[in-house]
């Protein structure tokens, strides 16, 4: 079996990050989305990976290389504009062939990865097994309509949906999909759709099959996503004490910090938090639970709560912080004004230089 990963798209929901990077390859807990997903798959004892790379092809390239470091071996895949996931298996025909293939969206995270869906259609003969997800809005997503564990019916972000089943982005399929996909026409968003292409299998009767995921998910389309997952992944932290501590610092709970970063005296860290390599925290520095904060990172003063620090960053604004994402080669400064009672809430691109 092969694995398609789509690591493409513009990332429209995700700007302005997007404008310099891979959304793809924003950090969560410290890691790229990506890497989850390229773990995720080589736990599934496969290594014969194709991904799909658009604008952010360097990038990507850069950070994933030819796959060796995660025990893969990585062929990209161009394609020269968004035009949907279904057209995303029809350029991969050539690297796909016959073989049997998960595709993975590349900003999706699972918390119990995929290995559990891998088995079930590896044992099977199905032409298809699709993952599901109970969700609160099944308007926002493609939603699956069932007959025992058979799907009967796909609709894309249905006004009133008739289950709250939502597809996940994880799909298995044999070469029966490419017929499917050949024969359809750009939707009204002039994409070629994955579920139309589905609804293609159902309606010629192909064995399409549905399987629940157990625990999490989470599509990471937007800064609030990223920050929602970054908190789910930290629940699951361990301690790891690596860097230099001085004298009275408070470290309580799950704290994970890096090679060669120095915690000065007078911080609390509250955790789950993770800290990378080369920063400096403090003195006088709160960090409290849900943070994680990059390589080569200084903070001095202040608070920051239930934010990811992509890294890079110099902070020193005597000010509190929560719910932010900031972005790499930020500076925060600091000009005298009251501190707001809840705490500035930052999206930060790149390269940016504020005062609070």
């Amino acid at each position: 079996m092969k694995a398609l990963v789509l690591s493409g798209g513009t990332g429209t929901r995700l700007r302005p990050f997007t404008h310099t990077g891979a959304k793809q390859l924003i950090p969560v807990a410290n890691k790229p989305i990506l890497f989850y997903v390229l773990e995720d798959i080589k736990e599934c004892d496969i290594t014969d990976v194709g991904i799909i790379v658009g604008h952010t092809k360097d990038e990507v390239k850069n950070a994933v290389e030819d796959g060796s470091k995660f025990g893969l071996k990585v062929t990209y895949i161009e394609q020269d504009k968004p035009a949907g996931l279904a057209h995303a298996v029809k350029i991969a025909k050539d690297f796909l062939k016959d073989d049997r293939f998960v595709m993975y969206l590349g900003d999706n995270i699972l918390k119990n990865g995929i290995k559990d869906l891998y088995e079930e259609y590896k044992n099977s003969k199905y032409d298809a097994l699709i993952s599901l997800c109970h969700v609160p809005n099944p308007q926002q997503f493609g939603v699956a309509e069932m007959e025992g564990d058979k799907v009967i019916r796909l609709v894309e972000k249905p006004k009133e949906p008739k289950t709250d089943l939502a597809l996940v982005g994880v799909y298995f399929f044999n070469s029966t999909i490419f017929d499917a996909v050949g024969k359809l026409k750009p939707s009204w968003r002039n994409e070629l759709e994955i579920t139309e292409a589905i609804q293609g299998l159902i309606d010629s009767n192909h064995a399409v099959h549905a399987k629940i995921v157990t625990g999490w998910w989470k599509d990471t389309g937007t800064s609030q996503d990223i920050l929602a997952v970054n908190q789910l992944v930290l629940m699951d932290l361990k301690s790891s004490l690596k860097g230099k501590i001085e004298q009275n610092v408070n470290i309580i709970g799950n704290v994970d910090i890096g090679e060669n970063t120095i915690i000065k005296e007078g911080t609390r860290i509250r955790g789950p938090v993770i800290i990378g390599d080369n920063c400096t925290i403090g003195p006088n520095t709160y960090v409290g639970p849900y943070t994680s904060i990059g390589d080569n990172t200084t903070i001095i003063g202040g608070e920051i709560e239930c934010s990811i620090i992509i890294g890079e960053t110099h902070i020193n604004c005597g000010k509190r912080i929560i719910d932010s994402l900031i972005g790499k080669n930020s500076i925060i400064g600091s000009i005298k004004e009251q501190l707001p009672e809840s705490g500035y809430k930052l999206i930060i691109g790149e390269n940016c230089t504020i005062s609070l």
